[in-house]
């Protein structure tokens, strides 16, 4: 039985996300909580938001216990970018995109 959950518009870029979901790809879940716990970045942060959303829709949903899960997968895909522009040289303009990320959790038994 797979759970996901899904964050959207995480306003962090996805290669920054990337780094650290890559950690607790395979992992059980109390291992993977164990680890979001002690890496020191945003998107740690943000990740073990969205493992704790999966181990609850798996308790909630499909009456599973988080004992018995492990994650298979942490997809982060790439959302919009905001497009700014920063002043630069002579009076010009310089386009800036703030990126945004989409992170989605899937869990198995």
């Amino acid at each position: 039985m797979e759970v996901q959950a899904l964050t959207k518009y995480v306003r962090m870029s996805p290669k920054k996300v990337r780094e650290v979901a890559r950690e607790i790809q395979g992992k059980a879940v109390a291992d993977a909580q164990e680890l979001l716990t002690f890496i020191p970045r945003k998107s740690a942060r943000l990740i073990a938001k969205t493992l704790q959303s999966a181990v609850a829709n798996a308790e909630n949903n499909q009456n599973l216990t988080a004992d018995s899960l492990r994650v298979k997968s942490a997809l982060i895909e790439q959302g919009p970018a905001f497009r700014r522009f920063r002043a630069g040289a002579r009076g010009s303009a310089k386009p800036i995109r703030k990126r945004t990320s989409h992170i989605r959790i899937i869990l198995s038994d």
